[in-house]
């Protein structure tokens, strides 16, 4: 799975949560960021890598089989969506109705206002917990249990239980699109 976003949108922390969520469901899992200029609102990529068997490679994700882009904005970049492999998923944060299939190789695509949601559970714009949500919701992949218990390794008080509120409503308003 390749993330998107920008820097201060929680990216990094969303593929940690996403690897430790993982992980207590016995499976491999291994999590990395790759940054650029290391600056709030500067574009950040981070990955996921998911295996029943232990996983060595360390390297960047270059033919997902799973874009999750927190950043509207960034669904327009070609680079985006550079090397997805055929059947892929893209989980999007966005509050308009998909119109179209954005690329070739996709086969659906699950979306969810995250914008929204953040500012409404949290008070701020912060994409990411929404988006872990949807991400499960999406594809199966990992439980929505297992996000929930995760997020206290990274989170506590207030903080936590608006978090939790922010995956679970992911979950549930996610929009899927398929063809």
């Amino acid at each position: 799975m390749r993330f998107h976003g920008r820097g201060g949108q929680g990216v990094v922390v969303a593929v940690q949560i996403l690897a430790t969520a993982l992980a207590r469901e016995g499976k491999y899992a291994a999590s990395f960021p790759t940054f650029g200029f290391e600056r709030r609102g500067a574009p950040v990529a981070a990955f996921c890598r998911l295996d029943d068997k232990p996983i060595r490679e360390r390297t960047q994700i270059y033919h997902p089989d799973c874009l999750v882009v927190l950043d509207p904005l960034l669904v327009k970049s070609e680079q985006v969506f550079a090397g997805i492999r055929e059947g892929a998923i893209l989980v999007v944060n966005t509050g308009k109705p998909i119109e179209e299939r954005r690329h070739k190789n996709l086969s659906a695509i699950g979306s969810v206002d995250a914008t929204k949601v953040g500012l409404q559970e949290i008070g701020e714009p912060i994409t990411n917990t929404c988006m872990l949500g949807a991400l499960a919701a999406a594809t199966g992949w990992v439980q929505l249990d297992s996000l929930c218990s995760s997020l206290e390794e990274f989170y506590s008080g207030q903080v936590l239980e608006k978090n939790i509120k922010c995956v679970k409503r992911g979950f549930k308003e996610t929009v899927m699109t398929q063809w």
